[in-house]
């Protein structure tokens, strides 16, 4: 491990009442093209988070980020989508959409061979089907506990991200993982640590389709084994700041009942993977309210007590820093399905790039949405399905 200096990381250009600005991506493997167009949009807007935290496909989308001039973001976050999207036999649909599949059905058969596709043929840049499979491999290999290899994304990150960048600390950067052997949740930190692609493939490294990834003699799985938003991270383990976090969210917690087998493979996944991110936001607004009330009373006290050993213990913990919560979460269409997190066409590539964008423009029409909170507990959240007007 590299442990590097505090870093002093930059606040975002357009003015706004807080002190870090942090872009939170879940992880949802071919649904992370939502993330790219949400960030599109606030680039747009003149928005340049100073903390990007990000599980699994968010890790890569966080990583092209942080990896890039702010100029250069868009376009290669565009690149690399483009790249692991390609398929000589599907991508006729996103090139003439009069000749897109139109329907819930003719949709839902498209979708599933296109994600078909991707099971055989892995997707370009990023994944390929091991050969030979890993039953024939040795035991006890790395190449015996997977079902594709991932040598193709490290060439991919390499040649789209500034690695040198990200360690320089002109943003903070975050991506969770898991210990193989201990099963502790880590997050590798440009604060803390030197990164390299190895730190965010171990972020994507979902298993049993991915391999374990090697750092310094440890090796991690995917951080969405555990928790695949890492807002807890952001609100925790920084240093207390007024805060706007933007949570981009790939999996929706809410959701119908489901109608058959199919439709309850899809709500199950789509519940394990939103990581319970109302129960971790509710708590957070409890430990908030406590460290605003505590800060309160703190400043009541007379001098001959505020002095003591125990009033100088709970000031450490007291604070009235502010956080606005943000949501943008994808909603899956009707003919989307359990495959829709290794469904890699450029149709749905571009829709879900559109969706994202379109979300955060229509969010950022609303001022309240970047207002600081003015409640008790200096939290408040903002979701446009809930909150908007429109």
């Amino acid at each position: 491990m590299n442990v590097l200096s505090r870093k002093d990381f930059r606040t975002a250009k357009r003015p706004l009442p807080f002190e870090c600005v942090a872009l939170v991506l879940q992880g949802g493997g071919a649904l992370g093209a939502y993330q790219a167009g949400v960030y599109e949009a606030l680039a747009e807007a003149d928005i340049h988070p100073n903390w990007v935290a990000g599980v699994s496909i968010g890790a890569i989308n966080a990583a092209i980020i942080a990896g890039n001039e702010p100029t250069e973001r868009v376009q290669k976050l565009r690149a690399f989508w483009r790249e692991i999207t390609a398929n000589p036999l599907l991508d006729w649909a996103a090139a003439a959409p009069t000749l897109a599949p139109k329907g819930d059905l003719p949709r839902s058969l498209f979708n599933q061979f296109s994600a078909a596709c991707a099971l055989v043929a892995g997707a370009p840049g990023f994944f390929s089907l091991r050969q030979p499979v890993p039953w024939l491999q040795t035991d006890g290999s790395l190449e015996g506990t997977s079902f594709y290899e991932t040598k193709h994304l490290k060439s991919t990150l390499e040649r789209l991200v500034d690695f040198d960048r990200i360690n320089a600390g002109r943003m903070r950067f975050s991506v969770g993982a898991v210990n193989v052997r201990s099963g502790n949740f880590v997050y590798f930190d440009n604060d803390q640590h030197t990164i390299r692609p190895e730190h965010v493939m171990a972020s994507g490294s979902l298993p049993p389709g991915f391999p374990a990834v090697e750092i310094d003699g440890e090796f991690y799985w995917d951080g969405g084994l555990i928790s695949n938003t890492p807002l807890q991270w952001v609100v925790e383990h920084g240093a207390r700041q007024d805060t706007l976090a933007f949570q981009v969210d790939l999996w929706s917690a809410r959701g119908e009942f489901p109608r058959n087998l199919s439709e309850v493979a899809t709500r199950q996944k789509e519940i394990q993977y939103s990581s319970r991110t109302r129960a971790h936001t509710d708590q957070f607004k409890q430990y908030q309210r406590a460290r605003h009330t505590l800060a309160s009373l703190l400043s009541k006290l007379p001098p001959e007590l505020l002095d003591s050993e125990e009033a100088t213990a709970l000031s450490s913990i007291a604070d009235h820093k502010v956080y606005k919560l943000v949501h943008l979460i994808y909603r899956s269409k009707q003919h989307e399905g359990y495959s829709k997190d290794y469904e890699f066409s450029r149709l749905s590539m571009e829709e879900h790039w559109r969706a994202g964008y379109f979300d955060a423009v229509r969010t950022l029409r609303h001022p309240e949405a970047l207002q600081r909170p003015d409640n008790l507990e200096g939290v408040s959240t903002y979701d446009l399905a809930e909150d908007g007007r429109e």
